[in-house]
């Protein structure tokens, strides 16, 4: 039985688009025993998988940390007991372990990230902004290249699925790994009222996701001040926050890793896009056009992340008036 390694540290938006990716490889090469390589605590999002799928987590921050935790890390996973390599992050780390594994005759296929491709199309001269493959198709290709083509399901088939007679309720994730790609959490708040009103004469309500201290402060303290309102912050594990996605008849969220949750619990999602831009790439699984929330502007994208300062200071790509956001919601429904 040949042995794959598959790595992928980060993003949480990053990992999750390879969820579907992975359980199709194993699905369609049975003989292959694959071992994905990840964080901690993505776990919980490759326990749905074929029996010749195996999960390793890695402690970046602590066991795992710089050059002798990598080693460590290596010696873990009997690294020269592999065959082969799918390095679908192309970073620092993975290229040490690569290299490692090349010298002892291990094949490696690398992501190819085309980062002059991402800043092109940030650039200002750039006038005709051709959006960018997929970063699913870009996975696609390393493990075609090593020899394992795979055909992915234009829907995904979520272990999480709820049939939509029995889906309630509205999701909504606020927040980003960026200042470029939030909503400013003033409209936000507006969005909230709105919506949790018309959504309690339903019967129904709204249910808030984040992470962290600062966003479960925020998010409970909009719990409180309005009505059909909820707050899940904190109350679940993150296989459990994905359940209750796939509840929901609808997710709203900002180009971020709750975007790529709701594709995988199976639930659609209406996604805010500001700095960033689905063209370079970032598309949540089966997510259509018309489920993008967004303003056309020439300075859009202005980077890649969402971390570059707004060039004139007033993230104008985010005027988006809440009203809009509401009534591109409801006609959602």
């Amino acid at each position: 039985m040949t042995k794959l390694l598959i790595i992928r540290f980060s993003a949480l938006g990053d990992v999750a688009i390879a969820v579907p990716i992975v359980r199709a490889l194993a699905e369609q090469y049975p003989s292959l025993d694959i071992t994905m390589l990840s964080r901690c605590n993505y776990e919980p999002l490759f326990h749905d998988m074929p029996v010749n799928v195996h999960f390793y987590g890695a402690d970046l921050k602590h066991k795992h940390y710089g050059r002798e935790g990598l080693d460590l890390l290596l010696k873990e996973i009997d690294f020269t007991s592999y065959d082969k390599v799918a390095d679908l992050h192309g970073v620092l780390r993975s290229d040490y372990i690569s290299l490692r594994m090349r010298l002892h005759g291990i094949r490696v296929r690398r992501i190819q990230k085309n980062k002059l491709a991402r800043l092109w199309l940030c650039s200002r001269l750039n006038h005709r902004k051709k959006p960018l493959i997929l970063m699913s198709e870009r996975y696609l290709r390393v493990f075609s290249r090593l020899g394992y083509p795979i055909s992915l399901p234009s829907l995904w088939n979520s272990r999480y699925c709820t049939p939509p007679s029995d889906k309630q309720h509205i999701g909504i994730a606020p927040f980003a790994a960026h200042t470029g790609k939030i909503y400013p959490l003033s409209k936000m708040e507006q969005v909230v009222a709105l919506l949790g009103d018309i959504m309690a004469k339903r019967g129904e309500e709204v249910l808030l996701f984040g992470a962290g201290p600062a966003e479960k402060a925020t998010l409970e303290l909009w719990a409180k001040k309005y009505n059909g309102v909820t707050s899940m912050v904190g109350k679940y594990p993150l296989d459990e926050d994905i359940r209750q996605m796939a509840t929901l008849r609808l997710m709203l969220t900002m180009d971020s890793g709750n975007m790529h949750l709701a594709a995988l619990a199976g639930t659609r999602c209406l996604s805010i896009w500001g700095a960033t831009d689905v063209r370079m790439g970032f598309r949540a699984y089966g997510q259509k056009d018309e489920d993008l929330i967004c303003r056309d502007l020439p300075c859009r994208p202005c980077s890649t992340y969402g971390n570059v300062p707004c060039r004139y200071g007033d993230y104008r790509c985010l005027e988006i008036e809440p009203k809009e956001i509401v009534e591109r919601i409801l006609s959602a429904l």
